[in-house]
């Protein structure tokens, strides 16, 4: 990697950048207490001592009620937290959180580090230290959040996909759209992408971890699919600056009054046109990264509710551009450009710069910063970059070819 050119100097730079992100994870950003896993934690205790699981809230610092949101499988998954003290229940997130960061820097910089020829710990260190400060990885760790774990299932179905063991592909989708409906997207990109095989296992996955839940559990299992799914209420306030996703912008712009559904479904069927579009076009010049990439920005975008921290499905993305800005085949000019657009667009997540229209987002400046996200995935949704030549790679590519003199 280029740098310092000694292995002391390397060492005094990562020990330098470590400290000095450690410091200011510790001191600047805003931290958000645990405060999923306290819901987590408490409505599974809830659950286990007789009470219904989805009549468990804790209040919010929006002025909301939270309580369980996810599919009772999800809670299924989580009643081991009840063997732990509330100690040992936060170090068991960070260090799933840490495990899962550290599968996502290994698919998704590995090949770029082998094929730069960089320093191998050296670029790992930099790209750890890099990836800690994506708001959205900060928020994730800082609530407790499952969303980097639901991310590492998906892209091991995109690894499996690309290196031609696709008996099983379809697993880590469904048991992530199982645990949280967003993910379930996924399943449409293997429809759409003729992947008729690991669809049907996605789906079936999915389905068999549902009726799991509902043998082993059917009142939350009723409760969930015909009252707490369709209760808005339960999720959070909609036109709350966290929220970056369509229904998010709508909210925000006729606020106090609840967001026209019309609008939000015609533009939902609109993003959903470019996606599709765009993943087919991928996958015909065989860049299957780039099409699951779009897909976690999709995701963002329709969901009903898209905090800050689920922005981590951005995170594909963003490796998709630092690619395409090193790769040698790419025209100087393009990587000239893209190489600055991906810098803009990882400063932009690392910036926290919406909240500063938290408690007043009208008027053209609160309508272009408190969306700032929001125009982020548009961004890329329309213009992350494709190869232009077909390959069977995705996260884990084989060598660029070598420069002709």
């Amino acid at each position: 990697m280029t740098g310092p050119s000694t292995a002391r100097g390397r060492l005094a730079v990562a020990l330098a950048l470590t400290a000095a992100v450690t410091l200011f994870l510790a001191f600047v950003p805003l931290h958000r207490d645990w405060f999923d896993l306290n819901v987590y934690y408490g409505a599974v205790e809830h659950w286990l001592r007789g009470g219904r699981l989805y009549d468990f809230t804790i209040p919010g610092s929006d002025g909301a009620d939270y309580g369980f949101t996810y599919p009772p499988f999800a809670a299924l998954c989580m009643l081991p937290l009840a063997l732990f003290d509330w100690p040992a229940a936060i170090a068991l997130s960070v260090v799933l959180n840490a495990a899962a960061s550290a599968t996502l820097l290994t698919w998704l910089i590995g090949p770029v580090v082998r094929r730069r020829g960089w320093d191998r710990w050296f670029a790992f260190v930099v790209a750890a230290c890099l990836f800690a400060l994506l708001e959205p990885v900060r928020d994730t760790f800082s609530f407790g959040q499952v969303n980097l774990v639901l991310l590492v299932l998906v892209c091991c179905d995109a690894r499996l996909l690309s290196t031609g063991h696709g008996r099983f592909a379809g697993c880590g989708i469904g048991l992530a759209a199982a645990v949280k409906l967003t993910p379930a997207i996924f399943i449409g990109y293997l429809l759409v992408t003729r992947r008729w095989r690991a669809a049907a296992t996605a789906t079936g996955t999915a389905a068999a971890a549902t009726l799991l839940a509902l043998v082993v559990a059917p009142g939350a299992s009723k409760t969930y699919w015909t009252e707490a799914l369709w209760d808005t209420d339960r999720i959070g306030v909609l036109s709350y600056v966290s929220n970056q996703s369509w229904e998010g912008v709508l909210a925000r712009l006729v606020d106090p009054v609840p967001p026209s559904g019309l609008l939000w479904g015609l533009g939902v069927l609109a993003l959903l046109a470019v996606w599709a579009y765009r993943v087919r076009r991928a996958v015909a010049a065989g860049d299957e990264r780039a099409g699951f990439a779009l897909t976690g920005v999709a995701a963002c975008l329709i969901s009903p509710i898209t905090w800050v921290h689920h922005l981590v499905w951005l995170i594909p993305a963003l490796a998709v551009l630092l690619d395409s800005g090193l790769r040698p085949d790419v025209p100087p000019a393009r990587r000239r450009l893209l190489l600055p657009v991906g810098a803009a667009v990882y400063a932009l997540l690392c910036s926290s710069v919406v909240w500063l229209w938290r408690f007043d987002a009208t008027g053209v400046g609160g309508f272009l910063g408190s969306n700032a996200y929001v125009w982020v995935c548009l961004g890329l949704l329309i213009a992350l970059p494709l190869r232009g030549a077909r390959s069977a790679e995705m996260l884990n590519p084989q060598p660029y070819p070598a420069r002709t003199p």
